[in-house]
């Protein structure tokens, strides 16, 4: 009986590994998206649909349960792997932030291309979010192999910050607050993996001038750069000082859905500003969270992303290599930091970016590569896992006293 009740456990989580509070934050995550995916679409179905909002619930649904598809078999690859990867993904990248950038598709009210059309899908992707988690494991790598070596600023210039700055700068003319984002991702990865302080400031420094001569060239050459910075610009000044942009708009919708929803909320499904907010289901779906279900289950959420953070430091802690965890902190680091710009946003502690909420928000690209990050995350976590086993397994045979050791000690 007791052998049959082990294969019967073998047979539940023998599949699944690595942190088991991962697991259960990202299927919570997950399983509670479709409540606010569901009620903040009827506005698109209206807008673009038969005002029917079933599409877009089985639509979520099918991200969803292909981005946990891919997060199943991550997990299960051995994260050295993803060394090689990174280094053969690079010029792929490249390409198709190119492509995008010269041949991309526009949605969601976008005015830069940022998406490449799959065509037998009818379906599209946003590259620079696969653009960003390849990079911050080509960086991993590259930390990885310098820890604790005497180092000049050349000798890491070509490896590290050309395709670095080469992504950046590819992503930078249709999609300023990503770029942002993974330059400074990029920046507390290589401070956490011991690169010098001083050759840290010779590169916010080249990054700063970088982007003084991109808004300087945008300016003077404005229907190249389709008044990209312009947008930039007037985000800013609407986040400093009152407007009458979109921008504004959206945001004193979000205002108004917040403050409806007060401690308690107005009740699931009875949201009114989901009606007025374009991106009711996607950038500002955390107010429309706060209408229906209060403070309750905004904190709620905020708490389930805090204990996602908590977690990866735990796993990044154990790691039992310098590149698992920088790895760690490099993929998962940005899922944190992005789910808390979306947040600020709402609340207007931040200016517009356009970054959803990670896992909740509706959309293809943003859910597949958070599960492929948590399963790089996964894969680090089932190794650590793995050694531990096999460590408990070797002292409980070293434990196991020899009968005739025991005899001849009688004797």
């Amino acid at each position: 009986m007791a052998i049959s009740t082990n294969i019967s456990k073998k047979n539940i989580f023998y599949y699944l590994k690595g942190d088991k509070m991962i697991w259960a934050l990202t299927v919570l995550l997950a399983i509670f998206s479709f409540i606010p995916v569901y009620s903040s679409s009827s506005n698109l179905a209206y807008l673009y649909g038969d005002g029917g909002t079933f599409g877009y619930l089985l639509k979520h649904f099918v991200h969803l349960f292909l981005g946990f598809v891919m997060l199943f078999f991550v997990h299960k690859i051995p994260y050295h792997y993803f060394k090689a990867f990174s280094i053969l993904l690079m010029p792929v990248i490249v390409v198709l932030l190119v492509y995008t950038l010269a041949q991309g598709e526009t949605m969601g009210g976008a005015n830069a291309s940022r998406w490449i059309k799959i065509p037998f899908l009818g379906a599209g992707f946003q590259t620079s979010n696969v653009a960003s988690v390849v990079l911050m494991i080509y960086v991993a790598r590259y930390l990885s192999k310098i820890y604790q070596k005497e180092i000049t600023f050349k000798e890491t210039l070509l490896p590290l910050w050309v395709p670095v700055g080469i992504v950046l700068a590819l992503i930078l003319p249709a999609n300023f607050s990503t770029t942002a984002i993974i330059f400074s991702m990029v920046i507390v990865l290589v401070f956490l993996g011991g690169y010098p302080l001083k050759y840290i400031g010779i590169i916010l420094l080249a990054g700063l001038i970088a982007l003084s001569l991109f808004v300087l060239a945008a300016k003077a050459f404005p229907d190249v750069f389709l008044n990209r910075v312009d947008t930039w610009i007037s985000r800013v000044e609407n986040f400093t000082k009152e407007g009458d942009s979109k921008e504004d708009y959206q945001i004193e919708r979000a205002k108004i859905a917040i403050a409806n929803g007060g401690f308690a909320g107005e009740g699931i499904g009875k949201s009114i500003q989901r009606n007025f907010l374009p991106q009711s289901s996607s950038d500002f779906i955390f107010a429309i969270i706060i209408e229906e279900m209060g403070l309750i289950g905004g904190f709620g959420v905020m708490l389930a992303y805090l204990l996602i953070l908590f977690r990866l430091v735990i796993i990044s802690t154990k790691a039992n290599t310098i590149f698992g965890k920088l790895l760690v902190i490099g993929v998962g680091l940005p899922i944190i930091f992005q789910a808390l710009i979306n947040m600020a946003v709402a609340v207007e502690l931040f200016p517009v970016t356009g970054q959803t909420l990670p896992l909740i928000s509706s959309g293809g690209t943003s859910i597949w590569m958070t599960c492929i990050a948590l399963g790089i995350v996964q894969s680090v976590s089932a190794k650590r896992e793995e050694i531990r086993e096999k460590e408990e397994s070797e002292n409980a045979e070293s434990s196991i006293e020899n009968p005739l050791d025991i005899l001849s000690e009688t004797l």
